[in-house]
């Protein structure tokens, strides 16, 4: 890719950008045009058209939670705005509330804990510091790095990491870091200070507060990149196996299904009656999880839900794998440690004297026992 293109990618956002946030100054459209192009102009070079395609719509989603939440807003109400939409994560609030619960401090409310999670996040997070450079770089503006840093958290935490927003994982790390230096009580009446005077500042030294030995570092931007790309294949390759193997409508179904629509929309869509769109809907439920994610496409969709076999025991923690592994009769632990170690099931249903669709079968119940382990 040539510097030609990536100078009409940037004269592209400038346009919309121009249109789009009209009420803002050229200076401030500037700057937001640079936070939505990144640091690394060079690995834009490198990529091919897939890559693009999907840098472009990252940058598109982040410039609609940019323009929908942020942009314009007093720093108190657009921080209001990103404590409501994280805290509208019902995995993450069930999970805080549990732990609540279960702690001696039972008057403490959700947006509480959240505030703190979000500044543990600020604290430790080595994605999120580059962030803060960066938006420094881009703007002088106090209240626009505050307003671009709102956006980059929210895009950031709602990112999915084995099913889940990475915030949910985040609290983990929270909990973590509790247990060892005692909880921070945050006062009612205050904000956690995320302004840019104390984390973006003109010097270096808020910087070296920052915790430089941060234990994960979840989907750095490249890698958040290339799972849209591998979930682009695993939606086209289904849609493409649902037409073939169900019926057209079913691949319609898909369509409509991934961009949200109700039930009902989709039988208007598909004219048909609702029962009809039901009772596909199972259909396609059926061939998506005993066909397709474990036979046809075993792998495409292991890699893309990060629960691959070779890569990652089936999503499953060190200690789950274990127990998972000893819990296997003797022959189905050695299917599991054979197809792990590249063997082909031809090879292994030689080695077995059984036959290969035996193996298959063996094997599906094996992805579902412990799909269904890593779920509880």
């Amino acid at each position: 890719m040539t510097k030609v293109i990536v100078d009409k990618i940037a004269t592209q956002w400038e346009t919309r950008i121009a249109t789009e946030c009209s009420g803002q100054n050229a200076t401030t459209q500037g700057s937001i045009l640079n936070w939505l192009l990144g640091e690394d102009r060079e690995r834009l070079e490198t990529l091919d058209a897939e890559h693009i395609k999907i840098v472009d719509r990252a940058m598109d989603y982040r410039l609609r939670i940019l323009i929908q939440r942020y942009l314009g807003l007093p720093p108190e109400r657009a921080y209001k705005n990103l404590m409501q939409r994280l805290g509208g994560l019902a995995v993450l609030r069930d999970k805080i509330r549990a732990w609540l619960t279960l702690s001696n401090d039972r008057q403490r409310q959700v947006v509480d804990v959240l505030q703190e999670v979000v500044q543990e996040l600020l604290q430790s997070d080595k994605y999120i510091q580059q962030q803060i450079a960066w938006i420094g770089k881009c703007t002088k503006n106090p209240r626009l790095r505050d307003t671009l840093l709102f956006a980059s958290i929210e895009e950031y935490c709602l990112r999915p990491v084995r099913n889940q927003p990475l915030l949910a994982h985040r609290f983990v790390n929270y909990l973590r870091r509790a247990q060892k230096g005692g909880v921070t009580n945050v006062p009612q009446s205050d904000l956690v200070k995320i302004v840019s005077d104390e984390i973006i500042g003109d010097s270096d030294s808020t910087l070296s507060l920052l915790d430089k030995q941060a234990q994960e570092n979840y989907h750095q931007q490249q890698d958040w990149e290339e799972t849209q790309i591998a979930r682009n294949r695993v939606k086209e390759s289904l849609y493409d196996y649902l037409v073939e193997n169900v019926s057209p409508e079913a691949g319609e179904w898909l369509k409509l299904y991934l961009q949200g629509k109700t039930p009902e929309s989709i039988a208007i869509a598909l004219k048909m009656d609702i029962k009809q769109v039901y009772r596909l809907r199972e259909k396609i439920n059926y061939h998506t999880l005993k066909v397709f994610a474990i036979k046809a496409e075993s792998e495409l969709v292991s890699q893309w839900l990060q629960i691959s076999l070779k890569e990652h025991n089936l999503g499953l923690t060190p200690e789950r794998w274990t127990k998972f592994c000893d819990s296997l009769e003797p022959k189905q632990r050695e299917i599991l440690m054979e197809l792990k170690a590249g063997t082909s099931v031809e090879a292994i249903a030689k080695s077995l004297k059984i036959k290969t669709n035996q193996v298959m079968g063996e094997w599906s119940q094996i992805y579902l026992a412990a799909q269904e382990l890593r779920a509880n």
